[in-house]
């Protein structure tokens, strides 16, 4: 077996399932689970009609590229919600049976294991940055986004001797946990170094779409290269997803887009990976691509459950709303964020997921210690129920 598979950590919803095994929470408390990232809205009817009406297609194997009406479809949309240079859809966009999958992907793709390779993320993360970057036989390097830092990565932090063996950096934004959006000064020092140093940047951004003022979208990674005059997205690739902005989790449905030549180099691997996307995926796809109302209906839904929520949260937690995503980062009573969860779910019947369980210890630092993460992806009557039951588990202390 590959001896790398021995240094893959639990994921974090095994780690929450043991902390909370002998926990008898009260029956007449129905449950509200907020801890996993699994949108719970209705997935638009629309989607339904394309899949069901392109069953046909079962009956053919598909292109690992993908159609050029879907790859089309993700080109339009990337240029109306973006803004960019003009996307080729024939080189800069490649469909993905999710955004996890590519993630993890990518990064076989792109390490080279002949030497010592580093990929940078951010910590709190992703856990699939850390899976991906070992068993491509590179070394992690975590970065941590603190309140203290605004959740911003600190390139600076990062001296020129390791700058030189990293290969790949994972960003993720809106970020998960913390729901920071890199600003346009972020994105231009991060495309400063990889200049300098030839490193890729793969911009996790599948929450993009969940944000809470319409006509304030949050700035993507393709967006800021066009901005600043970055033609052709150099080092580029962006990952995108139907997962959050249509509620289709299920669907396993995205794309990748950027850089061509290493787009290119990615199809090779993946025409040998053998993830290619089914023919009544793709047509369910290129209907919720070409479709932005329900995705403005979603985002209301969000709106009002942070609105609500929020400051019933603050009553006992320190939370602010953040930038964008579905996500609130919550710093805990005493710093005990695995005793906070087994206490919320023992005594109020809601689930949250510790923040060490997001983190790595760094420096004797592990930045999502005595932090949970509370997913505001149930419905807003049971958002708002889950609120009040976290304010009241403070006031029965």
């Amino acid at each position: 077996m590959n001896p790398d598979l021995a240094r893959l950590q639990p994921y974090p919803f095994e780690q929450l399932r043991k902390l909370l095994a002998d926990s008898t929470p009260p029956a007449r408390l129905p449950h509200i689970n907020l801890s996993i990232g699994e949108p719970k809205h209705a997935t638009p009817p629309l989607i339904f009609e394309a899949l069901t009406g392109a069953l046909g297609g079962l009956a053919q194997y598909p292109t690992t590229i993908g159609t050029d009406q879907l790859r089309a479809s993700i080109a339009a949309w990337l240029t109306r919600r973006f803004a960019p240079a003009a996307i080729d859809p024939a080189t800069q966009v490649l469909p993905v049976n999710g955004s996890r999958e590519a993630l993890f992907s990518f990064a076989q793709a792109v390490v080279d294991r002949r030497s010592d390779a580093i990929v940078i993320s951010p910590n709190p993360f992703y856990q699939i940055y850390e899976g991906a970057a070992l068993l491509a036989g590179a070394r992690p390097l975590f970065l941590p986004t603190t309140p203290a830092n605004g959740f911003k990565m600190d390139f600076d932090s990062v001296d020129e001797a390791t700058w030189a063996k990293v290969q790949l950096v994972y960003v993720c934004t809106p970020g998960n946990p913390s729901g920071h959006v890199m600003t346009r000064d972020e994105w231009q020092r991060l495309f400063e170094l990889s200049d300098r140093h030839g490193f890729v940047i793969a911009s996790d951004e599948c929450y993009s779409e969940i944000y809470f003022t319409e006509g304030q979208a949050p700035l993507g990674g393709l967006q800021a290269a066009a901005l600043l005059g970055r033609h052709g997205f150099p080092r580029l690739v962006v990952f995108g997803s139907l997962s959050k902005r249509s509620n289709a989790p299920g669907l396993r449905s995205g794309f990748v887009a950027g850089d061509a030549a290493i787009l290119k180099q990615f199809l090779l691997y993946r025409t040998y990976h053998g993830n290619s996307m089914s023919p009544a995926v793709q047509a369910a796809s290129i209907a919720a691509w070409n479709n932005e109302a329900h995705v403005v209906d979603n985002r209301r839904l969000y709106a009002t459950k942070f609105a609500q929520a929020t400051p019933l949260v603050q009553r006992s937690l320190q939370t602010e709303m953040p930038d964008a995503g579905f996500y609130l980062w919550a710093a805990v009573p005493g710093g005990d964020d695995e005793g906070y969860a087994r206490r919320l779910f023992a005594e109020q019947h809601v689930t949250v997921l510790p923040g060490s369980y997001l983190s790595r210890t760094v420096d004797g630092m592990s930045p999502g210690r005595g932090f949970v993460r509370i997913a505001l992806v149930a419905s807003v009557a049971e958002a708002s129920e889950a609120a009040s039951r976290i304010a009241n588990l403070a006031v029965n202390q």
